[in-house]
C-alpha cells in the first residue's frame, strides 16, 4: 500500500498489538509511529510505554519507518495534535490510527481511494471509518457526507489539517454570532450544546484535540466522508483508557464490517442532514439537557459516545 499510515500510541500493549497487526497486513510503504511519554507518577507506565514502542516498530516488511517518541507526557491533546503536525510535515495525505482503533482490512483501500478521489476538493476535510447508524440509515451508496468528524480510524490531507486551529482564535467572536446556528441547520439546541462544549476547550486544553478539529472543519464549511459499513472498531473501552473509560455499551458491540468494491459513489457532495440530526440526538444527546452538566466535565470528543451509549442501548 502506497498511502502512509500514522500510528498514535501511548501505554496499552494489548490494543496496540492488535492494531499493529492490522497495519502489518496492509503493509504500508511508509509508517509513522508517535508515542506520548510516560507519567512518572504512574507505577509501571514507563515499562508499558516501552513495550508499546517495541510493538509499534516491529516492522517486518519493506517499509520506511519514522518515529516521534516523547520523553515526557504531553497529554492526549498536545501529543496527538503534535504527532499529526509532524506527520504532515513529511506527507501530503495519509491514514491515522490510534492504538485502540482496530480497522478491517478494507478500511485501508477505502481510505486510499477516497484520498485520491477527493484530493483536490477543499469541501471534503476528512474520511472516517466509522458507521454506527444500523437500521436507522441505509445509505444507497458506499459512503455519504456528514458535518461530524469520526476519528476512530480516519484519513485526511495536509491541505485540510493545515486549517486545524487548536487555539480556536475566532471562538470569542463566533460565540455571540449565529455561526453555530447555521452549522446546526437552524437548531437552537445544537447551538446551545456546542457553545457549552467549545467554551470548555477554549483556550486549548492539553487533554483534548478532536473538539478543536471539529471546530476547524466546521469553520471551513467542510464535510466528512462516512462509509456505509463500520470499518473500524474501538477496542479501547475500559479503565485503562484516557477518555472511553466507561463500559463499551452499544458502541462497543458494533460489528467490524468489510467494504465492498468497486465503490458506488454519490453523484454529488451533499451533506446528509437527516443523519446529522440523528447524531445530534442519539449520539450526543443534545436534547438530554439534564446530562449536559455531566458531559461538560468529561474531556475528549469521544466522551459523548462513551457516556451516552448507555441511554441508547436499544438501537
Amino acid at each position: 500500500m502506497n498511502t502512509p499510515v500514522l500510528l498514535l500510541t501511548f501505554n496499552r500493549p494489548e490494543t496496540t498489538c492488535s492494531v499493529f497487526e492490522a497495519i502489518r497486513q496492509a503493509r504500508p510503504s511508509r509508517l509513522y509511529v508517535a508515542a506520548d511519554g510516560p507519567r512518572f507518577d504512574r507505577e509501571g507506565e514507563r515499562e508499558r510505554c516501552d513495550r508499546v514502542r517495541e510493538i509499534g516498530t516491529a516492522v517486518d516488511w519493506r517499509c520506511e519507518l519514522r518515529t516521534l517518541f516523547q520523553a515526557t507526557n504531553l497529554g492526549c491533546g498536545v501529543a496527538v495534535s503534535a504527532a499529526i503536525d509532524w506527520f504532515f510535515e513529511h506527507e501530503t495525505e495519509g491514514i491515522i490510527l490510534e492504538d485502540d482503533c482496530l480497522p478491517d482490512h478494507s478500511f485501508f483501500q477505502f481510505c486510499e481511494e477516497m484520498l485520491d478521489r477527493y484530493r483536490n476538493n477543499s469541501a471534503v476535510m476528512m474520511i472516517s471509518g466509522e458507521y454506527y447508524y444500523g437500521k436507522h440509515h441505509q445509505p444507497p451508496r458506499s459512503y455519504f457526507f456528514s458535518r461530524y468528524i469520526g476519528t476512530w480510524g480516519w484519513a485526511t490531507w495536509a491541505r485540510a489539517w493545515k486549517c486545524n486551529d487548536r487555539s480556536m482564535r475566532r471562538w470569542p467572536e463566533l460565540r455571540n454570532s449565529d455561526w453555530l446556528l447555521r452549522v446546526g441547520d437552524g437548531h437552537s439546541d445544537f447551538k446551545e450544546f456546542w457553545t457549552e462544549v467549545f467554551d470548555t476547550v477554549y483556550p486549548g486544553r492539553n487533554d483534548i484535540w478532536d473538539y478543536q478539529w471539529a471546530y476547524s472543519c466546521w469553520l471551513q464549511e467542510g464535510v466528512t466522508i462516512l462509509p456505509s459499513k463500520n470499518l473500524v472498531k474501538n477496542i479501547g473501552f475500559g479503565t485503562n483508557a484516557t477518555h472511553t473509560t466507561a463500559d463499551a455499551g452499544w458502541m462497543g458491540r458494533l460489528p467490524l464490517e468489510a467494504m465492498s468494491f468497486p465503490l458506488s459513489h454519490p453523484a454529488e457532495i451533499v451533506r446528509d442532514r437527516v443523519v446529522d440530526r440523528w447524531i445530534d440526538l442519539k449520539v450526543f444527546g443534545i436534547k438530554m439537557k439534564k446530562y449536559k452538566r455531566i458531559l461538560r466535565k468529561i474531556p475528549g470528543f469521544r466522551w459523548g459516545v462513551a457516556l451516552l451509549r448507555r441511554f441508547w442501548s436499544g438501537q
